[in-house]
């Protein structure tokens, strides 16, 4: 084998070849940094030599992200974005320096936009609870109040097994997570991979109370889970209800549940939808529409993280009413926010920022004091030490304007001692 000498090879051998093939990282890693890799930056920089790379390259290339466009003129890519693509390549330019590829590294002194660090939504309880009667399927909601009583992950919330959880002691044990992945990153060619540890890499028990306890045992018992079963499973295809009621669709003489709504109607409801997958299906078995290969069914019944969120977790928001509001204030609602939830109502209530932290299997408290700032009413204790600092009693109201309401600006505002010396 002959070697390119050093710093003569393009970037594009030295990351297809070396850097990726050899580089250990987790199959759903890979599966990113790969699509990240072929979108983002060998476009620009795949045909340049690692030597001639320059920092003044890089800079050009953060700038040709930046001003990405989508068609409605809104950027293409967010800070967080830009600045994490920036990252890959300095992870990629930093082996190969140790490798001696290169004696430069381009990235260092490079900026990125600055990222805004918002804090996490919150659901409100009264929004939870509409969400929760909104999902029809008893599994599924049992699913999302074991999320928002353990504050879980997807994979290690979906990867539960009727033996993590001892129902006398009323202890869950996280020791696992499943992550979904391309068929193209699986060492099997399946969809799913079981990881023997969770996220922190370290195993967290955790008290659940008596009220999920006793329902996660009716589910284990009227399901007859084995104790290596899953507690919660993709369900067959007459599992789930249809979500909408049938009727016309709207400004259209078409009927919900039939082609005509789909194809003519612009309809793409859950009955539609299925009405022309049943109709393409049966010509498929027909050995019309030049059918394609059926998708391979390995029986694994784990829950796909973006099936549930289009299937089960919009159409509850919307009827729910909960998705136009988190529009409004900006926000959007995943199925994550029921973790950010319940580290929230945790330190509402009065858990001690150690035990949310060991709950919820942050490996640094700083993570878990972000969701201090989601807490209402901490303002308050910052004013009464401020008043309390200048000696300046401040009256007490039931309810205090806000500071963008008018009644705000028609207040007095108080005599400051300091100023009316100076004045």
């Amino acid at each position: 084998m002959v070697k390119t000498r050093t710093g003569q090879q393009t970037l594009e051998r030295y990351v297809l070849d070396t850097w990726l093939p050899n580089h250990v990282i987790e199959a759903t890693t890979r599966q990113t940094y790969t699509a990240c890799i072929g979108k983002h930056i060998l476009p620009w920089f795949g045909e340049m030599r690692m030597a001639d790379i320059m920092p003044g390259d890089v800079r050009q290339w953060v700038t040709h992200l930046t001003g990405l466009r989508n068609y409605d003129g809104s950027p293409a890519l967010c800070p967080s974005t830009i600045c994490g693509l920036k990252n890959l390549l300095s992870v990629i330019f930093t082996t190969a320096l140790t490798d001696q590829i290169t004696s430069l590294h381009p990235c260092k002194g490079v900026k990125t936009p600055t990222a805004v660090l918002k804090p996490p939504p919150v659901i409100s309880p009264q929004q939870f609870d509409a969400i929760y009667h909104a999902i029809e399927y008893p599994g599924f909601r049992l699913l999302v109040e074991v999320d928002i009583e353990s504050g879980l992950r997807w994979g290690e919330l979906t990867e539960l097994r009727a033996r993590d959880i001892d129902l006398e002691a009323r202890v869950l044990t996280v020791s696992r997570a499943v992550v979904y992945v391309s068929r193209r990153f699986h060492p099997d060619g399946g969809r799913f991979i079981v990881k023997e540890y969770p996220k922190d890499r370290e195993w967290r028990r955790f008290k659940l109370s008596s009220e999920i306890t006793a329902k996660l045992k009716a589910h284990i018992q009227a399901r007859r889970i084995a104790q290596d079963g899953l507690l919660f499973e993709m369900p067959g295809p007459a599992g789930i209800p249809a979500t909408s009621v049938l009727g016309y669709v709207d400004g259209t003489g078409c009927r919900h549940g039939t082609i005509s709504g789909y194809s003519a109607g612009k309809c793409k409801c859950e009955d539609c939808r299925r009405a022309y997958a049943e109709y393409r299906a049966g010509r498929r078995n027909q050995g019309m529409d030049q059918p394609r290969r059926p998708r391979p069914d390995d029986g694994d019944k784990h829950i796909p993280g973006r099936w549930f969120r289009k299937q089960v977790w919009k159409p509850a928001l919307e009827a729910a009413g909960v998705d136009s509001d988190a529009t409004e204030a900006g926000m959007e609602m995943h199925i994550k926010n029921l973790r950010h939830t319940h580290a929230s109502w945790l330190l509402r209530g009065g858990a001690d920022i150690q035990v949310v932290k060991e709950r919820m299997g942050h490996s640094a408290i700083t993570t878990t004091a972000r969701y201090l700032a989601t807490l209402p009413g901490l303002d308050e204790t910052a004013l009464d030490a401020l008043a309390k600092v200048r000696n300046r009693p401040r009256p007490r109201r039931a309810t205090e304007p806000t500071a963008g309401s008018a009644q705000w600006l028609l207040m007095p505002m108080p005599a400051d001692p300091v100023l009316l010396t100076s004045a």
